[in-house]
């Protein structure tokens, strides 16, 4: 969504004027936030309050520091399940060390400048790596609809999943009501997406599902599992224990630590750079998006709370209701620390099917077809595979053998241009136009460097871009240069392209 208000340069920081636009938007993101706040926690199984403290630092604290305005931070779907194992195998108390290590890492990888290099991971494995946390998420959250426990692993979830269905009886008990809870949670959801007025377009489906679930429980007096929170949200705080330092010298909690850097990292610079798509005002600034997510996942350790990341629902919706500045992010963390502090009973009303529930469409709406689709139609059958067999490892084995695998398989790409990996970028003024020659091939080793100086370009210039010397691009840079196109485009601006190299030409007519 545009907005000539967002098209003012400087339009970067809270002012007056933006302030009613701001307000709205915050209690847009603010609705949609608390569901998935605790839905997520669940998934990641922790208490539902750990995610509400994820949702409030993010807010007011990375709120008011990130790179990338008009993006909100919270817990993401992305990381539960990573949460889950680290939480089943080496307890709740090595998560806070986890996530203080975590957050240094990323705070000297904004002040190193490395957030480039974040950006250069193929679209393909970051695609294949949600696809196959959204599979996982559904199979676990499958069985929370029924007022069960997730299994271990993803495969002896997919596995239990027909016997829980099989085992559904005229016998009305918990298991029949939590999972009928469910089920109306979802047809709401998916309901009012579809159908609802224009008028109330921006009150998202997730509350009305939520709320759907727990007027049902209220009224019938259904005996099923409700959230659990504590009266106060300052009691949900827990501290590092006094033996935290000594987990560090354990190199899994360091591999976990490095894990959560990495993936938090790759799916924050990700969501920023679809909320760049989404607008015309600020451009992210990478490094300094990485600092503050550094600082939110320090704090987060510190206080007990789940690992954050910018994630892309709450932040397209701060864009669409029309948020302008930051202010935004930090109004939708107070009003979630507000309800929290004043109205904890509330909480207590909603059943975790109907949590379950929102976690089970979040989870299919992760598994994009049609990303595969558009791979192997445009980039050829290489990228599809790495597509796959991240997903397949992800479900299968965990999450980081899936991506450090997927990474590998996109080296491949290098093969055909081992012998002049170097690409050249030639700047010139002429006549008002920005000349850009690409000499050479664009890889992902040269994307970072490639992606600074396109964006360094001052906005409204007109760019002619010549590619006739470009030997060949891999499909993650091929993918970077095609939305940077369309960005510009879209501000108006006039960009030429000289040259032909086959399905680079093409993708950047």
């Amino acid at each position: 969504m545009k907005s000539s208000a967002l098209a003012r340069p400087g339009v970067s920081i809270p002012n007056l004027k933006a302030l009613p636009r701001d307000f709205t938007a915050s209690i847009v993101v603010f609705l949609v936030a608390m569901p998935l706040c605790m839905g997520i926690a669940v998934a990641s199984g922790m208490p539902p309050e750990r995610g509400l403290i994820t949702g409030i630092i993010g807010g007011i604290v990375v709120g008011a520091l990130a790179g990338s305005p008009l993006q909100v931070s919270g817990p993401a779907a992305g990381l539960a399940v990573i949460v889950y194992e680290l939480v089943r195998d080496h307890g709740l108390s090595a998560l806070g060390p986890i996530l203080i290590l975590a957050g240094a890492i990323q705070v000297a990888a904004g002040i190193f400048k490395l957030g480039g290099w974040f950006r250069a991971i193929s679209p393909a494995v970051v695609h294949g790596m949600l696809a196959g946390i959204g599979v996982l998420i559904v199979v676990g959250q499958f069985h929370v609809l029924f007022d069960a426990k997730p299994l271990p692993n993803g495969l002896g979830n997919l596995a239990a999943m027909p016997g829980r269905l099989l085992g559904l009886s005229t016998d009305i008990q918990a298991a029949e009501l939590a999972f009928a809870i469910g089920v109306t949670t979802i047809l709401v959801m998916l309901g009012w997406e579809k159908f609802r007025p224009q008028a109330l377009k921006l009150v998202p489906g997730a509350l009305m599902g939520v709320l759907a679930g727990t007027i049902v429980a209220v009224l019938l007096g259904l005996d099923v599992a409700k959230v659990e929170v504590p009266n106060s949200i300052i009691g949900a705080i827990a501290l590092p224990d006094d033996g935290f330092l000594a987990k560090w010298l354990d190199p899994s909690i360091i591999a976990a630590a490095l894990a959560i850097a990495f993936i938090a990292s790759a799916e924050t610079l990700l969501s920023a750079a679809a909320v760049d798509r989404m607008h015309s005002g600020v451009r992210t600034d990478y490094n300094k998006e990485l600092r503050a997510q550094g600082v939110g996942n320090l704090l987060c350790g510190a206080a007990g709370s789940l690992p954050m990341t910018g994630v892309i629902v709450r932040s397209s919706a701060n864009v669409q209701a029309g948020a302008v500045t930051r202010a935004s992010a930090i109004l939708h963390g107070i009003w979630i620390l507000g309800f929290v502090a004043m109205l904890p009973w509330l909480l207590r009303e909603i059943p975790m099917a109907a949590l379950g529930a929102i976690l089970v469409v979040t989870g299919v709406r992760l598994v994009s077809l049609d990303h595969v689709k558009h791979l192997f139609r445009d980039y050829g059958l290489l990228p599809a595979m790495i597509w796959a067999v991240t997903l397949m490892l992800v479900v299968s084995v965990d999450l980081l053998t899936g991506v450090l695998v997927g990474i590998g398989l996109s080296a491949l790409e290098l093969l055909p241009h081992l012998k002049r990996l170097r690409l050249k970028v030639n700047e010139t003024q002429n006549d008002g136009t920005h000349d850009i020659v690409l000499d050479g091939t664009a890889t992902f080793v040269s994307l970072p460097r490639l992606s600074d100086r396109l964006e360094a370009v001052p906005p409204g210039k007109r760019i002619r871009l010549d590619i006739s010397c470009l030997m060949g691009a891999d499909h993650t840079t091929a993918a970077m240069l095609h939305e940077w196109l369309q960005r510009r485009r879209a501000t108006g601006a006039v960009v030429d392209i000289a040259g032909d190299t086959g399905k680079v030409a093409k993708l950047a007519a």
